[in-house]
């Protein structure tokens, strides 16, 4: 059996420009020799390139998608300045004061973020497990958010991943068991409701 991804929640954001540098030499699973990046107004696409001569070209290879948004990057943190005995914190300002308030630092930064489900991120099945090591190694260079998945590994065990903030944090699965028939007696039933035709 090959590896398989059962479940994968994503709110990972980095810098576009990391993204970028990150595929200009990337340390690719053996399974895909190349990824395409590929930009379409405000969402990246990252399209495996399968080393399988044998696969059709028309089979459609594990894709990442991202969506990409502009963040406001401030060069010393806002926060940081309003302490005790700055001109900004404290009591009113009056006059001449406002006028030699400083206007912070910033640039406008484009940020690659992947967030969601399984479906919504990591997408196609072909090459689907090498392609989410790769969303792995690009949480490890992510200094914000979470990447959280459970697998099957080539022996058919199950694994659970946990990237939080760009390291590895351990992870475990709780199998629960489904809802008992009984317990969903307070709830609507959608299938037999004589109001829904």
């Amino acid at each position: 059996m090959s590896s398989r991804v059962y479940r994968l929640h994503s709110t990972l954001e980095l810098p576009l420009e990391d993204v970028y540098d990150h595929f200009e030499d990337p340390d690719l699973p053996e399974e895909i020799t190349d990824v395409d990046i590929t930009r379409r107004n405000n969402t990246l696409i990252l399209s495996a390139v399968a080393a399988d001569q044998e696969m059709s070209k028309y089979t459609p290879t594990a894709q990442l998608k991202a969506s990409v948004t502009e963040n406001r990057v401030y060069e010393e943190d806002p926060e940081e300045m309003e302490g005790p005995g700055s001109s900004m914190g404290g009591g009113p300002q009056w006059g001449a004061l406002e006028e030699e308030e400083e206007e912070i630092e910033s640039e406008l930064v484009e940020y690659a973020c992947f967030k969601g489900d399984r479906e919504t991120v990591l997408q196609n099945t072909a090459v689907q497990y090498p392609m989410f090591t790769v969303l792995c190694q690009i949480a490890r260079i992510a200094e914000k958010g979470t990447l959280t998945a459970i697998v099957a590994n080539e022996d058919d065990e199950l694994e659970a991943v946990r990237i939080v903030d760009g390291e590895e944090r351990p992870a475990t699965i709780t199998v629960t068991e489904d809802p008992k028939e009984d317990q969903g007696k307070n709830g609507v039933d959608w299938r037999d409701n004589e109001f829904i035709s």
